[in-house]
């Protein structure tokens, strides 16, 4: 019997070369492209911000309705309470007065409002620097905040010739406390570990104030902005009121006050809804300059809940 001749070592490897050779040979096919998968859309209604106008649009045409429903089925007469078509027709046809009136109240309200929150970022920066002085005068800041306008009025208005400035003045002192009151919380509420930093590295009073204090009392003051402003409306009419200015300088206060004396309800109404709507804007207003402020960095505004 031969003996079977061994298979060469160096054989093997040259035959798997030539056949990885071939398999490279070999044209492959394209691979075909994976769909993409399709981003998930959230619902219009469950998209918060469609939310944060659609539910109080709803609520306020179901109010509106049964408002319109009332007065058409007990047939209440226009002098006690006007339907809300009447009141907008009326709103239309006297747009002229009313329009003109509201101008003269949204001049004070943003006078007062400036003047109320010049002054009371100034008197928190005062507040701040000791604590002796912030405990003596923050009492006298309580004490004009709880003082009824209404008393104090009569008075401003005698020692201020200028009606205007005299309305104003009213109208600031009411919307002064809010921004004493969060812009000094908002100073005071430092990190400790922050505050002990800059102390560390020698800052000065200047550089605490501009760098730490005033970035950390920025979501503060923003809300006692938001207070503020509706507070600034209200100490507005009020001031209107009580000086009972008429004429062309008349606000929409002096418009309520003849409509009441004239039993023209509908009219009345509308005044109130031009108020309210002011007031809702300027809220607005706020808010979206908070957001503008605070939205890139501060944890209230990047919360999507």
């Amino acid at each position: 019997m031969s003996a079977i001749a061994p298979t060469s070592p160096a054989a093997a490897p040259q035959t798997t070369s030539a056949a990885s050779t071939k398999v490279r040979a070999m044209p492959q096919s394209p691979a075909k492209p994976q769909p993409k998968a399709e981003a998930k859309r959230t619902p219009l209604l469950q998209q918060p911000r469609v939310q944060r106008i659609a539910y109080p649009l709803l609520v306020g045409v179901v109010l509106v309705a049964l408002w319109q429903g009332v007065v058409t089925a007990m047939e209440l007469p226009p002098y006690l309470v006007p339907s809300p078509y009447l009141m907008m027709q009326t709103l239309v046809t006297d747009w002229m007065p009313l329009g003109m009136a509201l101008l003269v109240t949204l001049k004070i309200t943003v006078l007062s409002f400036v003047l109320a929150t010049i002054a009371g970022v100034l008197i928190s920066f005062l507040f701040v620097q000791s604590k002796l002085i912030e405990t003596a005068l923050f009492p006298y800041a309580v004490l004009l905040q709880v003082t009824p306008i209404v008393a104090v009025a009569p008075l401003i208005i005698i020692w201020v010739k200028n009606p205007t400035a005299a309305m104003v003045v009213c109208a600031a002192l009411v919307a002064l406390f809010p921004i004493i009151s969060n812009t000094t919380l908002g100073l005071r509420s430092v990190e400790p570990d922050l505050q002990s930093y800059f102390k560390l590295n020698h800052a000065s009073r200047w550089q605490q104030l501009v760098r730490l204090r005033i970035p950390s009392a920025l979501p503060y003051f923003f809300g006692g902005l938001r207070i503020s402003s509706g507070l600034a409306l209200i100490g507005a009419v009020v001031a209107e009121f009580v000086a009972g200015t008429g004429g062309s300088g008349a606000g929409l206060a002096y418009q309520i006050l003849q409509a009441g004396f004239q039993l023209n309800i509908p009219r009345m109404f509308a005044a109130l809804l031009l108020i309210s709507l002011t007031g809702v804007a300027l809220f607005v207003l706020m808010a979206w300059l908070t957001k503008l402020a605070l939205g890139s960095w501060h944890a209230s505004e990047l919360s999507q809940d």
